[in-house]
C-alpha cells in the first residue's frame, strides 16, 4: 500500500486560518486528510502540521480561527521582504544574503515571537505521526530539516519554520539561527518525495511548476490545493493580518466544496 504524503505550504496567519477551513470543511464532507503517514509543514504549514497533531479536532482548530486573534502581532510583509524571498529561491547564496539582513534587522525579540508560537502550537511534544519542517541557517543558507528523532524542541522548529526575515527575528535552535523554511520553497513538496502527495499551498502552488529545481525530476505523485480568487480576496493582500483570519478561515472551508466533488470525480 503505497504511503501518504501531506504538504502544508507557507502564507502567514491567514494562510494558517485558510488550511484550518479548508481541511475542517473536508473533513466535514468525509474527505479526512489529516491522517497521512507524513507531514511536511513549511512555515504557516509547520503551525498546522503541529496544530494537526496536538491531540485538538479540526472544529476545535477551526472555532478557534474565528474566535481568537489576539495572540498574533500586527505586521505587513511588504515588497523588500517578497522580493527577498523570491530572490533567495533562484540567486546562488541569495538564501545567506538574505539571513544575513535578518539576523541586522531590528524586531521583537526572539522569546516574544517562541511565546506566539507555543500558543499556536500548545504542546512541545513531537507527535506519533512523521513530521519535516524545514528551515534555513540564516548565516550560511543551508536548509536544516527538523524532524521527530533531530533532538530539538518542536516549537523551537516550528518557530524557526515561521521567521519571516525582516519581520521576525532569526529563532535559536541547537546554537544556530534559522529564518523561514518558505526561503527555499513555499511548500519544500520534494520532502515528500516517494509519498502519494497532497499539497495545501495557500498562497501558491509554484513549487509545482515544471521550472522549479527542487522538483523537477523527483518521484512526484501530487495534487495541488490553492485558494479560489474568492478565497485570495478574503485572504487579503497581507498574509500577517491577524484580522483576516476569520475571513480566511470562512473561505477555506466554502472551497472545501468545490475540493470535494473535484475529487470524487
Amino acid at each position: 500500500m503505497e504511503k501518504r504524503a501531506l504538504v502544508l505550504g507557507g502564507g502567514g496567519v491567514t494562510g494558517v486560518a485558510w488550511t484550518i477551513g479548508l481541511l475542517h470543511g473536508l473533513a466535514e464532507r468525509g474527505l479526512d486528510l489529516t491522517r497521512p503517514d507524513l507531514i511536511v509543514g513549511t512555515s504557516a504549514g509547520a503551525v498546522v502540521a503541529a496544530q494537526l497533531t496536538s491531540g485538538r479536532t479540526l472544529a476545535e482548530l477551526y472555532e478557534h480561527e474565528l474566535t481568537d486573534t489576539s495572540g498574533d502581532r500586527d505586521a505587513v510583509v511588504g515588497v523588500r521582504v517578497l522580493a527577498g524571498f523570491v530572490l533567495s529561491a533562484w540567486w546562488p547564496g541569495g538564501r545567506a544574503r538574505l539571513g544575513r539582513a535578518a539576523l541586522r534587522s531590528k524586531t521583537v525579540p526572539e522569546s516574544v515571537r517562541r511565546e506566539a508560537i507555543a500558543r499556536r502550537v500548545g504542546r512541545d511534544e513531537w507527535p506519533a505521526t512523521r513530521l519535516r519542517i524545514p528551515a534555513v541557517d540564516a548565516e550560511t543558507g543551508a536548509v536544516r530539516i527538523f524532524e521527530n528523532d533531530s533532538g530539538v524542541s518542536l516549537i523551537d522548529a516550528v518557530a524557526a519554520s515561521c521567521a519571516v526575515p525582516l519581520v521576525w527575528p532569526p529563532m535559536t535552535v541547537a546554537g544556530r539561527r534559522y529564518i523561514d523554511g518558505g526561503v527555499r520553497s513555499v511548500a519544500n513538496a520534494d520532502l515528500a518525495e516517494g509519498y502519494d502527495t497532497t499539497v495545501i499551498a495557500p498562497v501558491t502552488a509554484s513549487a509545482h511548476r515544471a521550472g522549479d529545481p527542487r522538483v523537477q525530476g523527483k518521484r512526484l505523485k501530487a495534487r495541488v490545493i490553492s485558494p479560489t480568487d474568492a478565497a485570495l480576496t478574503a485572504i487579503g493582500r497581507n498574509p500577517l493580518d491577524p484580522g483576516r483570519r476569520r475571513p480566511a478561515a470562512e473561505a477555506g472551508r466554502a472551497q472545501a466544496s468545490e475540493v470535494s466533488e473535484r475529487e470524487a470525480r
